[in-house]
């Protein structure tokens, strides 16, 4: 439109030209009055919402530019007193390490307490955890403690002799308390079968379900008394439960035991007394089972007298 205005030699086509140009800017005019109105709502509502996202961008360049100079600022303070802020912050790490220090001196005043409780309620297992980590504490961090060597030698003393009261437990479910249970069911069958007149041959004891830590090892019983549902288990599954009775199974309880030699490293001085006392601890169970055997045949014998008197 522009070069045929500039170009145009003639007046009449310059001024039909212009015209229809005027004509079309009022048409937009009307148009855009049109649209304004019906969309006046929107429009101002565009207006007023671009109005504040300004002020916004404004703020938050005058916010920005005012946290910058006091960045600035804090860092020439900054600069002034370094040596003396580097001071502080090695104090506060070093009285921060001396509250850990006298929390955990605390702590292990109260492991012999501790330590007895479990004993005496045979838990092992949490004995044992308690015992390695304060001797490992006081022979570590706390080894330049003066005030606790005595308490150093009393729980390092507890810990040499602390795999052989484990030993001890062993042996008792392994040789003894297993094979109890087994003739305490033998002891009931006999008694059965001696009320019901029965003339089968008299029981013996089945050792062939006795508990073993070979067998622990292997496969482990967790279900309930006469359960045969077996699953297999490892030493880092067992875990040992401070509200119930340690002993309740003697399987997992063997289990907590041989862990606890594990954790002691007692495992090599474990299997050479086990081997040492393997002989003198089957000879007692082939006692046993020898007077367990006399004294049912005894019995049977007295009832049998019994119910052939003459009435």
């Amino acid at each position: 439109v522009l070069r045929t205005l500039s170009t145009s030699d003639d007046v009449e086509d310059r001024e039909t030209e212009k015209g229809r140009l005027e004509e079309a800017y009022e048409k937009c005019d009307r148009d855009l009055d049109e649209l304004i109105v019906q969309h006046y709502t929107e429009l101002t509502t565009a207006i007023r919402t671009y109005q504040s996202i300004t002020e916004r961008i404004t703020n938050s360049r005058n916010k920005i530019k005012q946290v910058k100079e006091n960045l600035l600022s804090c860092k020439m303070l900054l600069h002034c007193k370094r040596d003396e802020l580097r001071k502080l912050w090695i104090e506060g790490i070093e009285h921060k390490h001396v509250l850990n220090l006298l929390d955990e001196i605390e702590n292990i005043k109260q492991v012999p307490q501790k330590l007895e409780q479990c004993m005496a309620s045979k838990h092992y297992l949490n004995a044992t955890d308690m015992l390695v980590s304060a001797v490992d504490s006081l022979e570590g961090p706390l080894l330049q403690v003066e005030g606790l060597s005595d308490l150093r030698l009393e729980l390092h003393s507890k810990k040499m002799n602390m795999h052989l009261v484990l030993i001890d437990e062993l042996h008792r479910h392994l040789y003894i308390k297993s094979t109890n249970r087994v003739g305490q069911r033998n002891k009931e069958k006999g008694r059965i079968s001696s009320l019901v007149k029965d003339a089968s041959p008299v029981p013996l004891m089945d050792v062939t379900n006795l508990s073993t830590p070979r067998k622990f090892l292997e496969t482990s019983q967790f279900g309930t008394p006469g359960s045969s549902s077996m699953r297999e288990t490892s030493l880092l599954e067992i875990k040992e439960d401070m509200e119930l009775d340690p002993e309740e199974n003697s399987t997992v309880f063997m289990g907590i035991l041989i862990k606890g030699l594990a954790k002691l490293k007692k495992i090599p001085e474990t299997v050479k007394a086990i081997q040492d006392r393997l002989e003198q601890e089957l000879k007692q169970i082939v006692k046993r089972s020898t007077t367990q055997v006399a004294d049912n045949g005894y019995q049977r014998g007295e009832n049998l007298s019994q119910e052939n008197q003459p009435r």
